[in-house]
């Protein structure tokens, strides 16, 4: 009688340890452990003419090139979407300039862990900036496929605009915005059609599963409910670069190189 008590609450012990692993192995699947967190309140916020300002000292002042940031934008971009959504098909839908070409590095980068990505193009090849033409033709020398219409994935990658929005969204790009709708995404940087500064949604404006934003979290990220789980990553800006502007900003990335917010 009484090992057979043991031997229940052995297993009832055991069945709850059990449960508890899966628990936590899902709520890690959903990023809220996988990734290391920052309070956001400890971290400046940028509007667009300084993150404008970041790009420029980065480029011509100190030489780190816009193909660097976007490699570690785009490598950075894999790691969240794999490690947070575990894709096994994902659309990328990119644009003409660097924000493009960040989800082109990305799409390279998960078509090399596994996953089977589809690019779709917001513009004509010839019209894709340099760098991000670069990317495009990296792509299409290892055989990605790209396809003039989005395939319903997964995840969807949203690079579509940058922090540069002028206007409302328009033409092909207003229509890949709209099919996005109801899916889950991962954006770069920022939702397309949200203005950075503002928080204020264009008309269309992605809604996000989640963002992942460059360097310094955008001021107009942090109340939007447009950006979803709110995600920042390194780029390799130099402490240096943020002192000058008067900023002072923590060490972020020393425990990965991609925190929660």
């Amino acid at each position: 009688m009484v090992d057979s008590v043991m031997l229940g609450r052995r297993y009832h012990f055991r069945s709850c340890v059990n449960r508890l692993a899966i628990c936590q192995l899902t709520h890690a699947r959903r990023g809220e452990v996988m990734f290391p967190r920052v309070d956001p309140q400890t971290v400046p916020s940028l509007i667009e003419d300084q993150m404008r300002e970041v790009d420029r000292v980065m480029i011509e002042d100190l030489g780190i090139v816009l193909v660097q940031m976007m490699e570690n934008a785009g490598r950075n971009l894999a790691e969240l979407a794999i490690r947070r959504f575990e894709p096994v098909t994902l659309t990328v839908l990119a644009g003409r300039g660097g924000n493009g070409g960040g989800g082109l590095a990305a799409a390279r980068h998960l078509t090399n862990r596994g996953v089977n990505v589809l690019v779709t193009l917001a513009v004509d090849p010839d019209l894709l900036g340099e760098v991000p033409r670069l990317q495009y033709e990296i792509l299409t020398r290892m055989g990605v496929p790209v396809s003039s219409e989005p395939r319903d994935a997964d995840l969807v990658i949203d690079a579509l605009i940058g922090y540069s929005l002028r206007c409302d969204p328009r033409e092909r790009t207003a229509e890949l915005i709209r099919w996005a709708e109801g899916r889950a995404v991962l954006s770069l940087d920022t939702p397309s059609g949200l203005n950075v500064s503002s928080g204020e949604a264009g008309d269309p404006c992605i809604n996000a599963t989640a963002t992942m934003t460059l360097a310094l979290p955008k001021i107009g990220l942090l109340c939007a409910p447009q950006v979803g789980e709110l995600y920042l990553a390194d780029i390799s800006v130099p402490p240096s670069v943020y002192a000058a502007m008067g900023l002072e900003v923590p060490e972020l990335f020393s425990a990965g190189t991609v925190v929660r917010l």
